[in-house]
């Protein structure tokens, strides 16, 4: 919205700012903060009216977490709210990319709502079906998917790159859609699971916005992606606005949500997060290195696996307790512990990712 203030530079040169990526992702960090800060009091209070006894907690899961019982969850709804509003502020809305990604975001959003909703009035940890849950899912990656490769430039509009090499490329033709849904609907059901400790999951969707938010601007310039050898997608630096949007709304979230958590996020919040990273990867052509990048939503997604298959097959549990974080409490460690020393794999993970910028 601000950007079509540049319409009137010529008349008051100041205005110029707003045609500056960089200047607008900070405005959007600033304002998803500023947003989630200013009305997340009212919104806990008013979820912890509406839903009572608060989320409810699993039966089988590590017995200090029954004493998070009463807990609000549907969290976020404050960081869905924080992001629409500074994406719309600070973005340029005449950009495809970004309304692709928005409407991932909160579709993912909406799908994660009515599970927390059923859970929140059923009192119960499960949710609707998962096959319906899915097959939502899936529609809505393939229609980001598809609209994706339909404003990709010609030749890469439907191919994957791979990190380390500047020229190799798979081009997958029409079955480009089907490694979005991939990379969407896993990457949502990845942050989806790791979500599971007071600050767990949040700090790593920060790190990797963060990242993702250097890649897209490089990824949109022509001389910095020529500089770099990766591959230029015009459009996509606008993405970096979105990126600081996660990362403001993330930071205003965390405050309420650091031990002891004040407010859950919630499927809401998760499989939105995890669905807006995965419409970035795909739109920039980095979904390899989402793979690295989000490496710990990956490794809990595979302890789920993992677990699941080995109990099916031998009757026997590789882990105490699935997804790893779990695992780890009922080995002793404390929830703290837990949560900054998987924060710190993040971290690395992340600037492994940003290596694969040079390194080719």
């Amino acid at each position: 919205m601000l950007y079509e203030l540049t319409a009137f530079s010529d008349q008051i040169s100041a205005l110029n700012v707003f045609r500056y990526i960089t200047f607008r992702t900070g405005g959007a960090i600033f304002t998803a903060l500023l947003f989630v800060m200013m009305f997340g009091p009212a919104i806990i209070d008013l979820l912890r009216v509406k839903q009572g006894k608060g989320q409810p907690i699993r039966e089988d899961g590590p017995q200090s977490h029954q004493l998070k019982r009463g807990t609000p969850t549907m969290g976020g709804l404050m960081i869905l709210a924080g992001v629409t509003v500074s994406t719309l502020l600070w973005g340029q809305l005449s950009n495809g990319y970004t309304w692709i990604v928005l409407a991932v975001t909160l579709c993912y959003g909406a799908i994660g709502y009515y599970d927390d909703y059923l859970k929140v009035t059923k009192r119960s940890s499960d949710g609707f079906s998962g096959r319906s849950r899915m097959g939502l899912e899936v529609l809505v990656a393939a229609l980001a998917g598809y609209a994706i490769m339909k404003l990709g430039p010609t030749g890469l509009n439907s191919v994957l790159t791979f990190p380390f090499f500047k020229d190799l490329v798979l081009d997958l033709g029409p079955f480009f859609v089907l490694l979005a849904v991939f990379v969407i609907a896993g990457a949502g059901n990845a942050v989806n699971l790791t979500d599971g400790l007071d600050g767990l999951a949040i700090v790593p969707v920060m790190i990797a916005a963060a990242t993702f938010g250097v890649i897209a601007y490089l990824s949109g310039n022509a001389k910095f992606a020529a500089y770099l050898q990766i591959h230029h997608i015009p459009g996509t630096g606008e993405l970096a606005v979105i990126c600081g949007a996660l990362i403001g709304a993330g930071l205003g979230f965390l405050w309420f949500n650091a031990p002891p958590a004040m407010i859950f996020m919630g499927d809401t919040g998760s499989l939105a997060l995890g669905g807006a990273l995965g419409a970035i990867a795909v739109a920039i052509k980095h979904e390899i290195v989402l793979a690295i990048v989000g490496g710990l939503f990956v490794l809990e997604t595979l302890s789920v696996i993992i677990q699941v298959a080995s109990f099916k097959m031998t009757g026997k549990r590789v882990f105490r307790m699935a997804p790893l974080h779990h695992h780890y409490e009922q080995k002793g460690w404390q929830e703290s512990t837990v949560v900054i020393r998987f924060w710190i794999i993040s971290v690395i993970l992340a600037l492994i990712g940003l290596a694969t910028l040079k390194l080719r």
